[in-house]
């Protein structure tokens, strides 16, 4: 091997990353002065890319392969043809590899309420959290909007910046989408496309994309669930006599459990076993040794009420094709007695199926049938 074979061997240099962190976004390429000797090789594998900067200007971008950095393959090398440093590399340069893979699993969630108008509770205030997925979608923007010059970029860095603007963009559109607070968790995933697509172009001037979101939970205040939570309980037991009984016989249950409750406890069974014993009184047939309860003195009754007067009937009459009415019965015993009211006049009245003759209805024909009795003898002399 001659002397110039040997000093080209001290030009050759490898380019490479492999990283074993998860976490790490971008990477610089460290070289003592930042020297790039000429003709190294460039190696970039999948899920990443290569961004190579010279004299602080972007100057080009290497996607997944193997590159030999030379002049005649990288137009920014043309003038750096300068061949008389010796063992130094004739052009300083960065590179900085980028992670282009999917950082997954990231968490978001609401730091404070979201205050909204549900259509059901009214104002109400809500708390979400979920999931997301992000990677680098354009390298040369990424670098530089976000990273600048530093030398290792994590996704700690600029994570706290992405919930900001996904907490942002959550509470306005869950504040004007319209959707109830109990239909929500149906449209988890429409409201997760919908949010993406929000936060997909901030996201994009940043030189990111964000190809996964989830909704996990959508939660009320603890107030608001307690009350939910008892009016759900109330429709579960139906009859409202029997929860009572159950609630009592819970509440009973954790006194006993609680020796600590002291007299406040033993005060509050107490009531509530008296009451039970009392409603459960009236189902024992025998005592406890079999013979039958001495019958217990029972409270005065009350007074009965009467019962309602019967509704009075009020009648129409249809004659020559008209209706007229209502009449109440006595005004009917006038007409009858007038002679506007006759045996086969038509009448209604509600509740009587279609139109019947005065004289077949029992409580009408009366009316036909009773006479005034006879004048009074004149008085004598008369």
């Amino acid at each position: 091997m001659g002397i110039f074979d040997f000093l080209s061997g001290q030009f050759i240099d490898v380019i490479h990353w492999v990283d074993d962190t998860r976490d790490t976004m971008v990477w610089r390429f460290e070289r003592e002065g930042h020297e790039i000797k000429y003709g190294a090789k460039l190696t970039v594998r999948e899920g990443q890319s290569a961004v190579f900067v010279h004299e602080g200007q972007l100057a080009d971008v290497f996607t997944p392969g193997l590159y030999m950095l030379e002049t005649n393959n990288m137009p920014v090398m043309t003038t750096l043809q300068h061949w008389d440093h010796g063992f130094k590399s004739p052009f300083k340069s960065e590179i900085y590899f980028v992670n282009t893979t999917r950082f997954n699993n990231l968490k978001w969630g609401t730091k404070n309420p979201i205050m909204l108008r549900d259509p059901e509770f009214g104002p109400t205030r809500i708390r979400a959290y979920g999931t997301y997925t992000v990677r680098v979608k354009d390298p040369a923007r990424f670098l530089t909007e976000i990273v600048g010059t530093d030398g290792e970029f994590t996704m700690d860095e600029i994570s706290y910046q992405i919930r900001n603007i996904i907490v942002q963009e959550f509470s306005r559109v869950i504040a004007g989408s319209g959707i109830p607070v109990l239909d929500m968790a149906a449209n988890t995933a429409d409201l997760g496309k919908l949010i993406a697509a929000e936060v997909s172009p901030v996201l994009d001037g940043y030189g990111l994309e964000m190809p996964e979101f989830y909704i996990e939970n959508i939660s009320l205040p603890p107030a608001v669930e307690a009350a939910l939570d008892k009016r759900t309980s109330m429709g579960l037991a139906g009859d409202l006599g029997r929860f009572t009984q159950y609630s009592a016989a819970e509440a009973m249950t954790a006194a006993a459990r609680n020796p600590a409750g002291g007299g406040m406890a033993a005060g509050l069974g107490a009531g509530m076993g008296m009451a039970m014993a009392q409603n459960m009184a009236a189902g024992q047939a025998a005592g406890p040794w079999g013979a039958a309860p001495a019958p217990a003195a029972q409270p005065a009754a009350a007074p009965v009420a009467p019962p309602p007067p019967p509704a009075e009937h009020v009648w129409h009459i249809a004659e020559n094709g008209q209706t007229s009415g209502p009449f109440s019965k006595a005004r009917m015993g006038r007409m009858a007695a007038e002679g506007a009211l006759k045996r086969d006049s038509h009448v209604w009245t509600p509740g009587q199926d279609g139109w019947m003759r005065a004289e077949d209805v029992a409580e009408l024909a009366q009316l036909f049938t009773i006479l005034p009795p006879p004048p009074p003898p004149p008085p004598p002399g008369a």
